[in-house]
């Protein structure tokens, strides 16, 4: 079930695959949420989540992550960031499928790490989608925005 209805904000689907939006969904009591139906053909029927930053979890197509695992591979192991980096995504990282109706079951210690309870959030971030508690991300929101000035200005050097 999709109640993207009302409570979610603009979603396109470009020609580059982006995976945007913002939907709002309850976790039932097993651990499932639906993906958003107009992402699902995005994501394929198998995706990798692990623990993101900021408390929040990420899900990647299995084509993305791959990308992404390659990249963590190449981080010098040496360097003590880097490994810690690559435990955090890869050591909490599983594969899930999507079932029959669209949902994947998130484990138990990613709901603990994110904080999840009832009502989360799916934020499309162009190659993942994020899962945030809804007051996490509501917080998280009202914050960035009332900072939007100063991050721009920072980000400007970027061509942003």
């Amino acid at each position: 079930m999709d109640n993207c209805g009302d409570n979610s904000t603009f979603l396109w689907i470009t020609k580059n695959n982006m995976l945007i939006g913002e939907y709002h969904y309850n976790l039932d009591t097993k651990g499932r949420v639906a993906m958003p139906s107009k992402l699902r053909g995005i994501l394929g029927d198998e995706v990798i989540i692990t623990r993101g930053l900021d408390n929040c979890l990420f899900i990647f197509p299995k084509k993305d992550w791959e990308e992404i695992v390659l990249k963590i591979k190449n981080l010098p192991l040496s360097q003590a960031n880097s490994r810690a980096f690559a435990r955090l995504m890869l050591a909490g990282a599983m594969n899930v499928n999507l079932d029959t109706q669209g949902r994947i079951i998130i484990p138990d210690y990613l709901r603990k790490f994110a904080n999840l309870k009832k009502k989360i959030v799916i934020a499309g971030v162009y190659n993942r989608l994020e899962v945030w508690d809804e007051e996490i991300w509501e917080e998280y929101k009202r914050r960035t925005e009332k900072e939007s000035g100063d991050i721009a200005e920072k980000l400007s050097d970027l061509g942003i």
